[in-house]
């Protein structure tokens, strides 16, 4: 049986990895924004901007861990099939809603709301799925899984602009949605729940994972240590929230790139932010996850600090700084999964890395908000630079309590 599974969860990966390439097609959001703009205002009349559909995209990304945490729940106990089958049939099922949308309250019900909550539900099962099965390398399967979700911002533009020039805005919502739909339900045929305490052949899990309690949510929201990781996940994904919400107006108005140009470097941003989730769930199974994200905060100090002096259109040094900001933005996305299950134990860890995933929420808020009121009140972006290099100290000085805790 354990041989059967050591090579069965490969697949499982394989599987979980192709359903998340679909789930990350909401980083293409952009494309399909001003196609859609386009298509209000000249079809049917009425006055909206690209910008006045980004509440859309806000609301999709805000929903996702209220599925993360109830979907996660089902998941721990009847398995991932059902989860990710139900939460697919509303990610591809909302996006081919949006193709007949005809205002935008239509596009924040059919995309913000349906294929927000599928999103949440579906991603969560998947990465929780993959990193049980790999209890001798829950790091590398969580930058894996992650990443691939990531890779998504890199792929999927180019294929959805083409659909867009072609044909229009809703005919790419259609057709995406429903190939998206078909894929995630063949592949969730391959998933099945990790059995409980399953050990790969050959591993030995090192006394701290042996010792590790499975403990829910209600306990593990009664622990300090908790709050050091919500805090310290924050304020880590802050700098990455902040500057991929605007790489493409930054690389324009500091540098003077063109609209061209400023898209490669968001490629480029997007690029790193995928090799930071692989390279540092490596590097965490390795020297462990609190040294990993230490680092990244550090890191992190420096790729801003770059960003603060290329202003003078030093397109180097910003090109140095936004791979840095990718970079240490991977390493808590990739790092977290099984930083969360290491230390709450893998049973519950949907719905604890669910609760968990809260802290990347706020970073997703606060980050772009106080990005956009610096620029506002300022017209530059460099004070929005120096807020996030203090709270990448913040962060520092959160992995210097998680070790005082955890002495305790």
């Amino acid at each position: 049986m354990s041989m059967n599974l050591d090579k069965k969860r490969w697949i499982i990966l394989a599987a979980s990895c192709l359903i998340n390439l679909c789930l990350g097609s909401i980083y293409a959001w952009s494309v399909f924004a001003s196609s859609m703009a386009e298509h209000f205002n000249n079809s049917l009349g009425l006055n909206v901007t690209s910008g006045d559909l980004a509440i859309v995209y806000t609301i999709a990304n805000a929903v996702g861990p209220v599925t993360m945490i109830s979907g996660g729940a089902v998941n721990d106990r009847l398995g991932p099939k059902k989860v990710i089958a139900l939460g697919g049939i509303m990610f591809g099922g909302g996006m081919v809603l949006s193709g007949f949308a005809s205002s935008v309250s239509f596009l924040i019900v059919s995309y913000g709301l349906i294929a927000g909550l599928g999103l949440g539900m579906a991603y969560g099962a998947t990465i929780s799925t993959s990193v049980k099965y790999f209890p001798d390398k829950r790091g590398l399967i969580g930058g894996i899984t992650t990443a691939v979700y990531g890779m998504s911002s890199v792929i999927l533009p180019p294929v959805v602009t083409v659909i867009v020039n072609r044909w229009n805005a809703q005919t790419a919502f259609k057709s995406v949605g429903a190939v998206f739909l078909v894929i995630i339900l063949i592949s969730t045929q391959f998933l099945e729940q990790c059995p409980q305490g399953y050990v790969p052949a050959g591993y030995k899990p090192p006394a701290a994972q042996k010792g590790t309690l499975d403990i829910n949510w209600k306990q593990m929201i009664k622990t300090p240590v908790f709050y050091v990781m919500l805090l310290l996940l924050t304020s880590g994904a802050f700098s990455g929230m902040m500057v991929i919400s605007q790489a493409s107006a930054m690389a324009q108005d500091m540098i003077g790139m063109t609209a061209i140009a400023a898209s490669a470097a968001v490629s480029v941003l997007a690029l790193f932010n995928a090799l930071g989730r692989i390279a540092a769930g490596y590097i965490s199974d390795k020297i462990g996850r609190i040294n990993t994200l230490m680092t990244a905060c550090i890191l992190c100090i420096a790729g801003m600090l770059c960003l603060y002096f290329s202003a003078g259109g030093q397109q180097m040094l910003f090109y140095v700084g936004i791979c840095i900001v990718g970079v240490s933005f991977g390493s808590f996305m990739g790092v977290y999964p099984g930083f969360t299950a290491d230390q709450f134990g893998a049973r519950n860890n949907s719905v604890n890395y669910g609760i968990m995933f809260i802290g990347f929420a706020l970073a997703g808020y606060f980050g772009p908000q106080i990005m956009r009121s610096v620029y506002e009140s300022t017209g530059v972006y460099q004070n929005a630079f120096l807020i996030a290099c203090g709270l990448n100290a913040a962060g520092i000085l959160l992995t210097i309590f998680y070790r005082m805790i955890g002495k305790q």
